[in-house]
């Protein structure tokens, strides 16, 4: 459980609405607000993801993602839910593991996606088909 917890060292958190996410333009709203994305964002999924990989504009040890109500997202487009979610994964796995102290890895980029009990079965189906 400790691994799931940040390492020590400036953290940036943003938390995200799932309920201000039900069309594109509201995820990338969210985001935008959120992450402080810099002006040459594309206002895309491809720059979304460009972004997230990035983050040089944000001077941060590591980040934290929080998207409350995670099932209401993008409610009438699955694919583009899981494009989302694959996003999320690729920068998660780009930003990938450091060294903690002791024998600890910790996650540098993480993402909790909370929702109700009857939302979790839409989160976990999106989810497994990444």
């Amino acid at each position: 459980m400790r691994s799931l917890l940040p390492a020590p060292g400036l953290t940036y958190g943003a938390w995200l609405s799932g309920s201000q996410m039900t069309d594109t333009d509201g995820v990338l709203q969210q985001f935008w607000d959120g992450f402080r994305l810099p002006d040459y964002f594309g206002w895309n999924f491809p720059a979304l993801s460009d972004c997230l990989r990035d983050l040089a504009w944000l001077s941060a040890d590591q980040y934290l993602l929080v998207i409350e109500e995670a099932h209401e997202i993008l409610p009438d487009d699955p694919d583009g839910f899981r494009q989302l979610l694959d996003i999320l994964s690729t920068a998660g796995a780009k930003w990938a593991y450091v060294k903690g102290s002791g024998t600890d890895e910790r996650a540098r980029f993480q993402v909790v996606l909370a929702c109700s009990q009857e939302g979790l079965r839409r989160v976990k189906t999106a989810a497994a088909t990444l």
